[in-house]
């Protein structure tokens, strides 16, 4: 057993955000450091417009924090948080909006399989304005794991494409 089995665990998780952040910033993402349950969070958005989408801006928030170990009851709760600052980010008019995707992310080098399956599952969906795919993200000493839903949805169903480039693109 490594006694600095903890300050590995930190420095695995704060490279991976420090990782993220760079990654966040090179794509010309805002990026912010608010807090969750007293941990700092990688917090980035931006908004795009393409033609394909008729015009519509789709506006991309990413969210992300480490944590000792990975559950469902963690990753629900930070799901749920994610959603409602995004939400508490947007401008406009309600029912007037453009497209919100949330990428609420948790990052430990410790993940149970049923918060992995839960992220997998489904996006979820608030007040039919913000649509969330969870991740997991698994630091491993040689690999990263990361599992989410990569399937379509009804509600924004033209933008996954997009989405799931930029996730592959932050998250690899």
């Amino acid at each position: 057993m490594n006694p600095h089995g903890s300050e590995s665990t930190a420095d695995a998780t704060a490279t991976y955000l420090t990782a993220l952040h760079e990654r966040l910033t090179a794509d010309g993402c805002t990026v912010t450091l608010p807090n969750w349950n007293d941990s700092p969070v990688v917090a980035a958005g931006r908004a795009d417009r393409k033609v394909r989408w008729f015009g519509t801006k789709v506006e991309l928030f990413v969210l992300a924090a480490a944590v000792p170990e990975i559950d469902v009851a963690a990753l629900g709760e930070f799901t749920e948080w994610a959603m409602r600052y995004a939400k508490s980010l947007r401008g406009g008019i309600p029912g007037a909006r453009n497209a919100a995707f949330v990428l609420p992310a948790l990052v430990s080098v410790r993940v149970r399989p049923e918060a992995a399956q839960w992220a997998a599952h489904d996006a979820r969906i608030l007040d039919t304005t913000l649509i969330s795919r969870p991740l997991t993200v698994e630091v491993a000493p040689a690999t990263v794991r990361t599992t989410m839903y990569r399937g379509r949805v009804v509600w924004g169903g033209m933008f996954t494409s997009h989405v799931l480039e930029k996730a592959a693109l932050y998250f690899p």
